[in-house]
């Protein structure tokens, strides 16, 4: 239990989001509120605002470095457009080969540098929250990289994901997440990538005929909040949200992990979709046509970027 003192007028911390409640980054957030309340007696108040009920996706980023919100949990992604392209990496096809390999950098000193890089924006990177690992979808099957031959793939927006499909001659295209089921459904898009739980939980699996459990991509967030909001906060109060938020990043992931191998097995069981898990060679296949995209890529996401990388999870490009 906390010894700080309660405060008369506690200091109120503004968590917005873009994803329902009840979804991993959700049920995250309202853990770091819970534990963020208990470790400071008070003295702090976390609002939680899901579903962009207080900024949008697009705004959300802007909203935090004016410091008219304090703490966000935004994609990876959303990085590059700052002109931090670093975290494009994390966009790279096979780049990590498990949960193992990516927290050696998400919670090792890589990860730490690269958060490091957010400070001049006026962004404090405090903690990496993983979705999970993706599968590919479409209405034929997909047991080998020429399967994607053609086939309009819904991707995020990011030109290492564009490099990605252009890779396998497939022919990406960059979409909302809200539109993705409807694009599907009409046939505006042969199919996409996303984990087992946005699947499910967007019921993308009614309108595809066939997914492929590839692991071939990741998809995370960073938990950020305003710098000098953040260097302004009393030094007590800050270690004690430094606690909150660490409980928080291993709930959020045990949780991320649990639920997308739920929904992979929610997804299995609705019949609405064929599940194809790559064999080994399948899977070397796939390993050996997309990593290119890695030296590709290197001039925008930074090659010693790439290189911190394969030395902190042990990866040898030249060994495929």
């Amino acid at each position: 239990m906390s010894t700080l003192a309660v405060a008369a007028d506690p200091i109120v911390i503004k968590f917005s989001h873009v994803t329902a409640q009840d979804t991993p980054k959700g049920k995250g957030a309202d853990k770091f509120k819970e534990l963020a309340e208990k470790y400071t007696n008070g003295a702090v108040k976390v609002e939680v605002y899901p579903n962009s009920t207080l900024y949008k996706d697009k705004e959300e980023l802007e909203a935090l470095q004016l410091g008219a919100v304090q703490m966000l949990a935004p994609s990876l992604s959303k990085f590059g457009p700052l002109g931090v392209r670093e975290f494009e990496v994390f966009d790279l096809p096979y780049i990590f080969d498990g949960y193992g390999a990516l927290h050696k950098v998400t919670k090792g000193p890589v990860g730490q540098q690269m958060l490091g890089l957010l400070e001049p924006r006026g962004i404090k990177g405090l903690a990496y929250w993983d979705n999970g690992f993706k599968a590919l979808s479409a209405n034929s099957p997909i047991r080998k990289p020429e399967d994607l031959r053609g086939k309009k793939l819904r991707i995020q927006s990011s030109k290492v994901l564009e490099e990605q499909m252009r890779e396998v001659r497939a022919l990406p295209q960059a979409m909302a997440f809200s539109e993705v089921y409807q694009a599907l459904q009409t046939g505006v898009v042969d199919g996409t990538e996303n984990t087992f739980s946005n699947y499910f939980t967007q019921k993308f699996h009614e309108v595809q005929k066939h997914m492929t459990v590839s692991d071939h991509g990741y998809i995370g967030y960073a938990a950020i909040t305003n710098k000098k909001f953040w260097d302004g906060l009393p030094a007590d109060v800050r270690s004690q949200l430094e606690k909150a938020m660490a409980e928080a990043t291993d709930y959020a992931n045990k949780i991320a992990k649990e639920e997308n191998e739920q929904m992979l097995e929610a997804i299995r069981a609705s019949g609405k979709t064929e599940v194809h898990v790559l064999s080994e060679a399948e899977r070397k296949a796939f390993i050996k046509a997309l990593v290119p995209v890695h030296k590709k890529m290197a001039s925008r996401v930074g090659a010693d970027t790439i290189q911190a990388i394969y030395e902190a999870t042990g990866f040898d490009p030249d060994k495929l």
